[in-house]
Order: C-alpha cells, then sequence, then structure tokens
C-alpha cells in the first residue's frame, strides 16, 4: 500500500527544524562531550536538502572527512590507536557515572567533582560507541575487497 506524499510545507519545515537542532546541537557538543562535527556534519547535509549554500559547505566537508577517515584506518597501528582512545573515552564515561566520590586530593568544593554525572557519563559512552561504528564503517569502505596489504596503493597497471 502505498502512502500519500507529505505536504510540501511539512518537509520544509521537517527539514528545516532538523537541520538547524543538527548544529546547534553540534556547536554545542564542540565544548561539551559529544561528537561535535558529526552532528555539524549531519545539520549541513539535512538543510543541504534546501540549500546550496549548505551544499557548498558541506562539499569540502565531507571530502575532508573521507581523507581523514581513509587516513585513518590506512595502517594497523592506526586503528589500534583509534580503537584504544575510543575505548578509553568509554572507560571515562563509565568512571564519570560511577565515581561520585571526591578524592582527598581535589582541592575544590565537592560540587565541583566531575560535574555532570550519569548524563555526562552516558554522552561519553555513546560518542565512544559512535566512533567505534565510524571506525568499522571506516575499515570497511576504505580497507575491504581486496587481498592487497594494509595501506599498499593499488597497482596502476
Amino acid at each position: 500500500m502505498k502512502r500519500p506524499p507529505l505536504p510540501a510545507w511539512l518537509r520544509r519545515t521537517g527539514i528545516e527544524v532538523a537541520g538547524w537542532i543538527l548544529i546547534v546541537l553540534g556547536l554545542a557538543a564542540l565544548v561539551l562531550p559529544g561528537p561535535g562535527l558529526l552532528a555539524l556534519v549531519a545539520g549541513l547535509a539535512v538543510l543541504s536538502l534546501r540549500y546550496r549554500w549548505a551544499n557548498r559547505f558541506l562539499r569540502p566537508v565531507k571530502a575532508r572527512a573521507f581523507a581523514t577517515a581513509r587516513q585513518g584506518v590506512k595502517t594497523w597501528p592506526r586503528i589500534g590507536a583509534s580503537v584504544t582512545g575510543t575505548l578509553c573515552i568509554m572507560a571515562a564515561g563509565v568512571a564519570w557515572g560511577v565515581w561520585t566520590r571526591t578524592p582527598g586530593w581535589w582541592p575544590y568544593s565537592d560540587a565541583l567533582w566531575l560535574p555532570g554525572g550519569w548524563g555526562t557519563g552516558i554522552s561519553l559512552i555513546a560518542s565512544g560507541l559512535l566512533a567505534l561504528g565510524l571506525i568499522v564503517y571506516s575499515c570497511r569502505k576504505f580497507r575491504s575487497g581486496s587481498n592487497r596489504s594494509f595501506g599498499a596503493e593499488p597497482d596502476p597497471r
């Protein structure tokens, strides 16, 4: 059974709201724990469905993101460092939520020790899971489909 198409005003409004919310969340996540750049790119991608200026901004950002992802999974040490860093971020998220007792060496008020509690911890864990997903995606996209050694360029012949 085929659904009727969305009214044009509803589609336009949905694109506007979703795109700008992602951009605002991305800007906030640049200074707070979370995938800020990813949310900014997602916001630009949504807004590019409606605006040429967003598409112009998105193209070079997307090209640079793919080039960086390709470089990030070029060798096993890079993949290992990325996974290790991601696991450390996730461990910090768990510590943020679990370790609520202020240590004796902390010179400031107890209220300033790891502010945010589980809200911040879950944000760090979710960011780590997202990063692991992106590492797997990058490995599959840029490293799969050949028997060549990792990091080697294909034979141009």
